[in-house]
C-alpha cells in the first residue's frame, strides 16, 4: 500500500516535472573544458540542456551518497560487531547456573 501512495503521490508528479523540464530545455548546448579556448572541437560536445542537467543531478545524487555511506561506515561497523557478539553469546544457548535459585547464566567478561 505504501508502494502505491508512493508512486502516486512522489514519482508520478516528479516524472511529470523532468519531462516538462526535459522538453523545455531541449536546444543544444555546447559544453567545453577547455576555458582559454572555448571553440576548441576535441573538448565540446554539444547536448541538449536537459542532459547536462539530468547529468549534474545524477553526479550529485553518486557524491552525495557515497559520502553519506562513507559518513555512516563506523555505525555500520558498530553494528556487525553487535550482532557478532549477539550471536556468539545467546543466553538460552548456555546452561543454567546451578545451586542458586534465580540464577542464569554467567555475564561475559567486560572487553577493554
Amino acid at each position: 500500500m505504501l508502494n502505491r501512495f508512493l508512486t502516486v503521490a512522489i514519482f508520478i508528479p516528479l516524472a511529470i516535472v523532468l519531462v516538462a523540464l526535459a522538453v523545455a530545455n531541449r536546444t543544444p548546448v555546447a559544453f567545453t573544458l577547455d576555458p582559454f579556448n572555448p571553440g576548441n572541437p576535441g573538448l565540446t560536445t554539444t547536448l541538449p540542456l536537459f542532459v547536462y542537467l539530468f547529468a549534474a543531478l545524477l553526479v550529485g545524487l553518486v557524491i552525495g551518497s557515497v559520502a553519506t555511506w562513507l559518513r555512516q561506515g563506523r555505525y555500520r561497523k558498530m553494528a556487525r560487531k553487535r550482532e557478532a557478539d549477539r550471536i556468539a553469546y545467546h543466553p538460552s544457548d548456555k546452561p543454567a547456573a546451578t545451586g542458586e535459585p534465580g540464577a542464569g547464566p554467567a555475564l561475559p567478561k567486560p572487553s577493554v
